[in-house]
């Protein structure tokens, strides 16, 4: 399994390629005032607003520093309801994509966070597993992708 690994803090987290459309370099976001901390802003995707969530932040840990490697991971992410909607993942210190073996992932062991998966070890210790689509938690997921009513608008 392909991964495009970064970090949050010393610990490094990987995306499954399968889930990603596109990696953009970091760009300007459009505020979104009163809106939860871990919203990043909106960016502008040809024309289109798409909501960026902070990685780090959303999962408890310091904001994303926005650095030369730090990028935003664009996901199709499919909501509850089975509507797919464009997000953007604030990620830091993007270092690559890295092979897994299927073979080398395990059980994390901890069951704290939803959005994690299983872990493999290599020779720079432990990579994990991010499931974007788990990665929201309801009150975020709202704030985002409100619901709409018999097809009006939100």
């Amino acid at each position: 399994m392909k991964l495009l690994v970064f970090h949050i803090g010393a610990d490094r987290y990987g995306l499954p390629l399968g889930t990603i459309r596109q990696v953009l370099p970091l760009m300007a976001l459009k505020a979104v005032p009163l809106a939860p901390a871990a919203i990043a802003g909106l960016m502008n995707l040809h024309g289109s607003s798409v909501p960026v969530v902070d990685v780090a932040l959303s999962s408890g840990a310091a904001p994303a520093a926005r650095q030369v490697d730090t990028r935003i991971v664009l996901v199709d992410y499919g909501g509850p309801d089975g509507t797919v909607h464009a997000l953007g993942l604030l990620v830091e210190r993007v270092v690559g994509v890295q092979d897994v073996a299927a073979q080398a992932l395990a059980d994390s062991g901890v069951q704290a966070a939803p959005f994690l998966g299983q872990v493999a070890g290599d020779a720079q210790g432990l990579v994990q597993l991010v499931h974007p689509e788990r990665l929201l938690p309801d009150a975020l997921r709202a704030a985002l992708f409100p619901a709409t009513a018999a097809g009006g608008r939100p």
